[in-house]
């Protein structure tokens, strides 16, 4: 299974083509969309989310809400295009109005000018821009319907905002249900914390990143291979997760904190239950030796603060040559509930690519059927 994306922030619309998806999956274009309104929703988001409300359309791949095997065509669009058309339009536009050149510190700017070529910041940012994250939500979703045939299910939340934390631990039943709309997060008290401090980095002109958790239920053993380093599940799953924006950091069950443990207290014992090999403890997150062992998914990542700021930092016009302070394009003050709902579509296409990959099959029947024959 293959998933490519492509589209700008203020372009047409987003675009993707997922392949591999079998036959026979019916699909849920509301549910497609009340993902992409979770992504959209969140205490501290910006003023574009007033102006693109997202909605699905299926292009191809899909009959009577039926996925029929063939490559799956998307398209999010964007209602901001009209105010871009001139600017961005393919056909021919005016390529010398809106440039941005003062590069912001943080983004893809600089270095994407220096690697392509271009005089204008707006070739790289456009396309740089978390805006394209949208698809790939909706890919996600349905790459959530696929595993959900199989019994496999994720969830996730914010841990936490800048320096306001949730320390407690919650199961995945507790998450699934427990999940508050402003942020995503799952308790109050922690998280009025959150927003105060979002309300004071917004009236300082500043940003705020955060941690996100995520689960996912019923995996059964032995995805992802020890054979070789491309095949481990871990180092798949964080790619992932890396490849989203702003996402500096993953770690697994325990991840860093197992450095600061003795191996007593940081490995998973085994024991039998009924003539099934259980682990006493899920510090492992999930996955051993790069393959998932039966148990609960545990993976979490760090989104770094959004790189655009009211106040701006110092940089340097391009244009110029001379010190500025960086150019502000429209942005959140913080987008970690946002980042939560996109994560974990990442999550769930790469974990539908490694299942679809050991199972086989061109029907949904068909690797329903062997998926339910594993241990």
């Amino acid at each position: 299974m293959r998933l490519t994306t492509a589209g700008e922030s203020h372009g047409k619309g987003l675009f993707a083509i997922l392949e591999g998806i079998p036959a026979g999956l019916r699909l849920d274009p509301e549910r497609i969309d009340a993902a992409l309104a979770r992504r959209q929703s969140g205490y501290g988001r910006g003023a574009r989310q007033s102006i693109e409300k997202d909605r699905v359309e299926l292009l191809s791949g899909v009959r009577d809400l039926v996925t029929l095997g063939s490559p799956i065509a998307i398209a999010v669009w964007n209602r901001d295009y009209e105010n871009w058309k001139e600017v961005l339009a393919p056909e021919g536009c005016d390529v010398s109005a809106r440039r941005l050149t003062k590069v912001r510190p943080g983004h893809a700017d600089l270095a994407g000018m220096l690697k392509f070529g271009t005089d204008d910041a707006r070739n790289v940012l456009e396309r740089a821009s978390a805006r394209e994250t949208a698809v790939r939500v909706a890919a996600g979703e349905i790459c959530r319907t696929l595993l959900e045939a199989l019994g496999v299910r994720a969830t996730g939340y914010v841990r936490s905002v800048g320096s306001v934390c949730d320390g407690r631990e919650y199961t995945f039943e507790q998450i699934a249900a427990g999940r508050l709309s402003e942020l995503c997060m799952m308790d109050r008290g922690t998280q009025a914390q959150a927003m105060a401090l979002i309300d004071g980095a917004k009236a300082a002109g500043d940003s705020l990143g955060g941690v996100i958790e995520l689960r996912v239920a019923g995996l059964k053993n032995g995805f992802g291979s020890c054979m070789t380093y491309r095949e481990k599940l871990d180092a798949r799953l964080a790619g992932a997760l890396m490849s989203v924006q702003a996402v500096k950091g993953v770690e697994f069950g325990l991840g860093f904190k197992a450095a600061e443990r003795p191996g007593s207290a940081v490995h998973d014992e085994i024991s039998v239950r009924e003539g099934t090999y259980v682990r006493m403890s899920n510090r492992a997150g999930g996955i051993e030796g790069g393959m998932s062992n039966g148990g609960e998914l545990v993976v979490r990542a760090a989104m770094k603060p959004i790189p655009t700021l009211t106040r701006g930092l110092g940089t340097v016009d391009l244009a110029t040559g001379l010190p500025a302070t960086a150019a502000f394009e429209r942005s959140d003050v913080c987008a970690v509930p946002a980042c939560e709902a996109v994560l974990e579509a990442a999550l769930l296409t790469e974990l539908c690519a490694v299942v679809l990959e050991r199972l086989g099959g061109d029907r949904m029947d068909e690797i329903a059927e062997r998926y339910g024959r594993l241990p």
